[in-house]
């Protein structure tokens, strides 16, 4: 880091800003949100999924009191501009992660919607669950956010049913 300091202040005049400056790992550095790894794949830094992640908390507490689509449409509103910014990412894997995260969450917001045995039995079984495995999953002695990764609400809430609801996919986004 010295001699760098040294060339770039002395030979080119340039100012170095000690606290943004750095010699590393190509691995261990972000820059503008991204993260490059040694083999030249540029990926989205943690910390920016961090910052997004945080976001749709914020837009998905279960005490809001909006509707489902209204709640989606601002979802929307940020998962747009968040996947037009780092749609150049090659780790699609971490994308196919988050969508699966923020449908979760919605899921989750569905069910606190539902608050009681009865309305979330009779919601599920309207959705195409059997009454049996809705029954099972209403009665349920577990909290919203570990009902909301049950079989009973993947198969009521699949990917496609968020698709008709218009929920943005952040894989398709980049694919396509």
């Amino acid at each position: 880091m010295a001699s760098i300091k040294k060339f770039l202040e002395k030979k080119l005049r340039l100012k170095i800003n000690e606290k943004k400056s750095k010699v590393a790992e190509a691995e261990e550095c972000k820059y503008l949100g991204y993260r490059l790894l040694n083999d030249g794949k540029l990926i989205v830094a943690l910390e920016s999924v961090n910052r997004l992640k945080e976001k749709v908390r914020e837009l998905t507490k279960r005490n809001r009191g909006l509707r489902l689509e209204e709640v989606i449409n601002q979802l929307n509103k940020l998962l747009k501009g968040w996947i037009g910014y780092y749609r150049l990412t090659e780790y699609l894997s971490q994308l196919r992660q988050l969508d699966g995260w923020i449908r979760r969450k919605l899921r989750c917001y569905r069910l606190k919607q539902k608050k009681r045995s009865w309305t979330i039995a009779k919601y599920l079984i309207k959705l195409g669950v059997p009454a049996h495995s809705a029954w099972i999953t209403a009665k349920s002695g577990k909290g919203w956010w570990r009902l909301s990764k049950t079989p009973a609400l993947h198969q009521a809430m699949n990917n496609e049913w968020f698709e008709k609801l218009g929920l943005v996919n952040l894989q398709s986004y980049v694919l396509g």
